[in-house]
């Protein structure tokens, strides 16, 4: 009834709203992998003539930040203004299905008049409707609509300052061949970050992400200009972003504001500014996620924004109250899981790592082929690294980080065990545990679990959305918080083993594995029972546990099992853990040679469990043996 209601309200808005022709256009400018390395966010060494003419004649965002550190689970959330651990878009490399009534915003758009474009990337992790978009291709553009009075919403995306374009010199080159000499930069003159050591290397990955970005402002302005020659740039809102923070190491795919505050720079044409919202060259400090991008934009566009959307719109009539949190989350990066979530406010960032017993740099193929994080394995390898840098190899995380970003910039200061800041880590701690129960945070469901209920019930969404499922979602999330809340969690986490969720039951086995030198006298029967669950991501955190405690006889067969004969996601879990117990795998070294084999129509899985037994084996048997 309420999408009924809210489609009556779209098409009464397309007869008696405001004509075409007074309508904005709206134009997104979209890169990839850039942090604000900008001269209108006051960075001395860029050079970025076009935005910052932008920046001068609209507004600056100083406190706009994505909801993950990379790019898909992101762009997930920008399409449909809900986080992508709502959606069940939150894997990277995974393909979601969409419930009938979430639709991709442009459709709203659509069905109001406006032709919409996109030049070309997609990237959300779902198969869009075939109905998102007039022209989603690399010839998309507002000049191609059938009538040139009709208002048009159209996104171009650069890709060339993705991530690859640090790590391959030959498309280094190709981006930026058409720079002067005067637009190239001196790698010796640039000041690097504290998590990086300082080596012509690294140097030469951070002076081609500046030259990237500085090719990215010739295509911006080129656009511009495209708009300028139809006559149109004084009826078009542009707002110019980045999908999440530079390319690199400690950045993308993780949740500090290297890897998740964004460039944000939105210029309104007069006509159509609200009060004094988008008054040029004024910067804000007001909160913005990348959630409210899409919200932002119906506004704009005089439309209502749908009841489901968690986004805020932030301008236009009717725009939201400013926010006080912006939230992110870390899920499985490829081949790995590791489940983070963040809270950020104006002066604080709290982090919750829900695995704390894995390293921060889990060897990943895709970021281990870049120079800079070469760089980092052969330093530390060699016991070279400076301590902030070095911290990032520890064999742990803590449970919780809390970061003073004004007076930390960098987040290399974790304030969480210093009682003067108490107060601040418990606020933090609420609104972060407040916003996964919430949301029906569903990244806290192991993914071979979220696909056995996704079969069930159509759709990820739909998960934990079901009748009288409000002790469910909030069991779920306080035992996945117990399972690195110490030893003395254990009390409730045995009696979780008992629970009908198996979610809730995983945790339990993470949980008591994570705390097994306490837990092995009195829970070792209760693991080797739960090898027999129903339940085969349960199986493989008990038989993990196992492991842990010392008693990796039974457990060995059940891994080597999960990991040849389950599903796709089973397969992989299972890896994980034969790749986490090292010297414990040995006995069953030959059969782990099985997860060599790609695995038909299982999608990404057959090259990721690939890659994490070529890992484990070549620790265990000292080679550097390499798969795709």
């Amino acid at each position: 009834m309420r999408l009924l209601i809210f489609a009556c309200l779209v098409g009464l808005a397309a007869v008696n709203g405001i004509a075409d022709q007074d309508r904005p256009n709206i134009l997104w400018l979209s890169c990839e992998d850039i942090s604000p390395h900008l001269g209108c966010y006051g960075d001395p060494n860029a050079i970025t003539p076009n935005i910052d003419q932008l920046a001068k004649e609209g507004v600056r965002y100083s406190h706009a930040f994505t909801t993950a550190g990379v790019c898909a689970p992101c762009r997930s959330g920008i399409i449909t203004g809900l986080y992508q651990t709502t959606l069940g878009t939150h894997h990277m490399r995974c393909t979601a299905k969409l419930p009938d009534g979430i639709k991709p915003f442009p459709i709203y758009l659509r069905q109001t008049g406006y032709y919409c474009t996109n030049n070309s990337k997609t990237d959300y992790q779902f198969k869009p409707p075939k109905n998102t978009w007039d022209d989603s291709s690399r010839q998309a553009h507002w000049r191609n609509r059938p009538e040139k009075s009709q208002p048009f919403f159209s996104v171009f995306n650069f890709t060339g300052c993705h991530e690859s374009g640090i790590a391959s010199s030959e498309k280094y080159k190709s981006v930026t061949e058409g720079l002067a000499p005067s637009e190239r930069q001196d790698a010796d003159a640039l000041t690097l970050p504290p998590y990086y050591p300082d080596t012509p290397t690294v140097r030469e990955d951070w002076k081609r992400n500046y030259e990237l970005i500085t090719a990215m402002d010739h295509w911006a302005g080129d656009l511009i200009d495209q708009l300028k020659e139809d006559g149109l740039y004084d009826n078009t809102i542009i707002m110019f972003w980045s999908d999440h923070g530079v390319g690199l190491p400690r950045a993308k795919r993780w949740l500090y504001d290297s890897g998740t505050h964004i460039p944000l720079v939105i210029r309104i044409p007069e006509r159509f500014r609200d009060s004094d919202e988008g008054r040029p060259g004024t910067t804000t400090d007001r909160l913005v996620s990348s959630i409210d991008f899409g919200p932002t934009a119906l506004r704009l566009a005089g439309i209502e924004v749908p009841p489901h959307v968690q986004g805020q719109a932030f301008l236009g009539n009717g725009a939201a109250s400013p926010r006080d949190y912006v939230y992110g989350g870390r899920d499985r990066m490829d081949e790995r899981y590791d489940i983070i979530r963040t809270v950020r406010d104006k002066r604080f960032r709290y982090i919750r790592n829900y695995e704390p017993l894995k390293t921060y740099y889990q060897y990943m193929n895709t970021p281990e082929k870049g120079a800079t994080m070469r760089e980092l394995r052969r330093l530390h390898e060699a016991g070279e690294l400076p301590a902030e840098a070095e911290a990032l190899f520890a064999p742990t995380k803590p449970v919780e980080e809390l970061y003073d970003c004004v007076a930390d910039p960098h987040q290399v200061n974790n304030l969480a065990d210093d009682p003067a800041f108490a107060d601040q880590l418990k606020r933090m701690r609420d609104a972060h545990l407040r916003w996964v129960k919430q949301t029906r945070d569903i990244g806290l469901i192991p993914e071979p679990i979220i696909i056995e209920r996704r079969e069930t019930l159509g759709n990820e969404y739909a998960i934990l959305r079901q009748p009288g499922q409000e002790s469910t979602v909030a069991r779920i999330a306080d035992t996945a918080v117990l399972a690195s809340s110490g030893p003395s969690a254990l009390p409730d986490l045995v009696r979780a083993t008992d629970d009908p969720d198996s979610a809730v039951r995983y945790w339990a086995a993470v949980g008591i594995g994570n705390m097994a030198d306490s837990a092995k006298g009195f829970a070792i029967d209760r693991m080797q029972k739960m090898l027999h669950d129903d339940s085969s991501a349960v199986r493989t955190a008990a038989a993990r546990a196992l492991c842990r405690m010392g008693a990796p006889e039974q457990a060995l067969g059940v891994l080597i099992n999960e990991m040849t004969t389950g599903q796709q996601w089973e397969r992989l879990h299972a890896a994980i853990v034969l790749d986490e117990i090292d010297e414990q795998a040995r006995p069953v070294i030959d059969d782990m040679r099985q997860g060599l084999q790609y695995t038909p129509g299982f999608n990404s899985e057959g090259k990721y469990r690939v890659r994490v037994i070529n890992r484990a084996l070549n620790e265990l048997e000292g080679t550097n043996n390499t798969v795709k």
